[in-house]
């Protein structure tokens, strides 16, 4: 199935059916509070899983932040292929502790970074899944978030983001062009900015 940027995938509370192996694109995850407030509580890339195994029903907001596509599968296929697979199996175990280590990074970041150094990590989470081998020392990508989404998920005004990023590229940190293409001449300078 393909999503465009902005379509919802799946709505707190909603039943699941269905997961998805995302092939292509970035899905923001979001808990939406009763009055309103929305928090982006993650993301997830290619070739992530999207939907919460063993559960009825979707615990957080799933939309697409770029275009995405998807591998969709009924719920009564993954629960046979897990059953079946322990090669399925072990891949998902590996997805949920690389999302819980995520985690308590992130916990990290929003608890004791600076605006730089949140703004820093949040580029090279993007850039380790855009080039997920760190052995290239350059790397450019789209950001799949507004400076908006991006402040929303890093706990800062859209213009600490936005002060944050002109300061990188005039330090040669990062290149930007159209407002949302990023280039890395230097991962490694990208890394020692993230503290």
């Amino acid at each position: 199935m393909h999503y465009d940027a902005g379509e919802a995938l799946a709505a707190d509370a909603m039943p699941i059916g269905g997961y998805g192996s995302l092939l292509h694109g970035v899905v923001k995850l979001s808990k939406v509070l009763e009055d309103g407030r929305q928090q982006l509580v993650g993301l997830q890339f290619a070739p992530d899983l999207t939907g919460r195994l063993f559960a009825n029903e979707s615990r957080v907001t799933a939309e697409a932040a770029s275009d995405v596509d998807l591998c969709v599968v009924s719920r009564s296929a993954m629960e046979a292929v897990l059953r079946d697979s322990p090669d399925f199996k072990h891949r998902i175990m590996l997805q949920t502790l690389r999302e819980l280590d995520e985690a308590r990074d992130w916990m990290v970041t929003l608890g004791r970074k600076t605006a730089a150094e949140k703004v820093a990590s949040f580029l090279c989470l993007i850039a380790s899944h855009a080039t997920p081998d760190q052995d290239k020392p350059r790397t450019s990508f789209d950001l799949p978030l507004s400076r908006a989404d991006i402040g929303d998920f890093l706990g800062l005004t859209i213009e600490t983001v936005s002060r944050q990023m002109s300061k990188f590229k005039a330090d040669g940190v990062i290149g930007i062009e159209n407002y949302r293409h990023v280039t890395v001449p230097d991962l490694a300078r990208l890394r020692v900015q993230c503290g």
